[in-house]
């Protein structure tokens, strides 16, 4: 009841204009609309693509009414929940303008060939598919956003003066990764792999793809476009693995793993709240995650080396960018 009252208490200093995570979306909506504009002739679905960022406008000006209204805690909440949930959106819309651009896996698995002398993706998930593996590997990769929940829940009911801050850090790093993916059309070895053919990769030839993805009808719902997920399949977690890549996954967002890289953003701010049982539930779900990110073929493992780099980059810059 008390946390209630402290939730439903009127602020005395409300905030009357825009949040800066509202304002992170409000710019990358516009940046991509404008990208639409100039290559709208080339998309499958411009239209659904622009609807879909006015319904986000809209979404973001009804909360920031309802918050002018009613000023408290729990509607601020609604505000961060409500663009953080858009997220689910905004991360497949990255493959209808990426996929017009040549495909640019072949220089990707042929530096993790370079790197590695072989490939991750195809080798590690025969090599350790012991159902334990599996399922603490997928314990972790499904852990996504519930860390990320658990963040930011923290911040809000403990640390309340830097909420908005974490939840800022947290937006714009999402959004500078859909930027990277746009400009950087790498599909993945679950995608790149199922196209080119396993036996191909397996002797080190990388073929060029060109616009193979920009033809392809691509179906979230056809599991002939895509590797079979690997892993234990009677295992709890591979059938959440399974519900959250069918759900969304597409042919995009591969280099920098931006599931690493928004996971080494929760890993500072966890680190910055000086809570020790926060930090350290975060880490080893987070190692699971690393591994998991090319164990199920999602990543390449550069993809993931480069996302813990590019995650720490995103929160020192954005911490840095955001002031009272």
């Amino acid at each position: 009841m008390r946390l209630l009252k402290q939730l439903l208490k009127l602020e005395g200093k409300p905030i009357r204009g825009l949040l800066w995570l509202e304002w992170a979306m409000i710019v990358y909506a516009v940046l991509t609309t404008i990208l639409i504009a100039f290559t709208y002739s080339r998309l499958h679905e411009p239209l659904q693509m622009l609807w879909g960022r006015g319904q986000a406008i809209v979404m973001t000006l009804a909360l920031w009414g309802a918050y002018r209204i009613f000023p408290c805690r729990l509607m601020l909440f609604c505000r961060v929940a409500g663009q953080m949930i858009y997220l689910g959106w905004w991360y497949p819309d990255t493959f209808e303008l990426n996929r017009i651009c040549p495909n640019l896996d072949h220089i990707f698995a042929q530096a993790e060939q370079t790197l590695f002398g072989f490939q991750p993706a195809l080798t590690l998930c025969h090599d350790f598919a012991s159902p334990i593996i599996s399922e603490l590997l997928t314990l972790g990769y499904v852990s996504y956003y519930p860390m990320i929940a658990a963040v930011l829940l923290f911040y809000f009911l403990f640390r309340y003066e830097r909420f908005l801050r974490s939840a800022f850090i947290i937006m714009a790093s999402f959004f500078l990764f859909y930027v990277i993916f746009i400009a950087l059309p790498v599909a993945g070895p679950q995608f790149y792999f199922k196209a080119v053919g396993t036996d191909v990769i397996a002797q080190g030839i990388f073929p060029e793809l060109g616009d193979y993805f920009y033809h392809l009808p691509f179906e979230v719902t056809n599991r002939d476009q895509v590797l079979p997920l690997p892993g234990w399949k009677d295992g709890f977690f591979y059938h959440l693995l399974v519900v959250a890549h069918d759900a969304g996954e597409r042919p995009t967002a591969a280099f920098p793993s931006s599931h690493v890289g928004i996971i080494t953003v929760v890993l500072w701010l966890a680190y910055e709240a000086r809570n020790r049982w926060l930090l350290w539930i975060m880490i080893p779900l987070a190692v699971l995650m690393f591994f998991a990110t090319f164990y199920i073929q999602a990543h390449y493992a550069i993809d993931a080396i480069a996302g813990l780099i590019a995650g720490t980059l995103m929160y020192f810059l954005f911490r840095w960018v955001y002031h009272e």
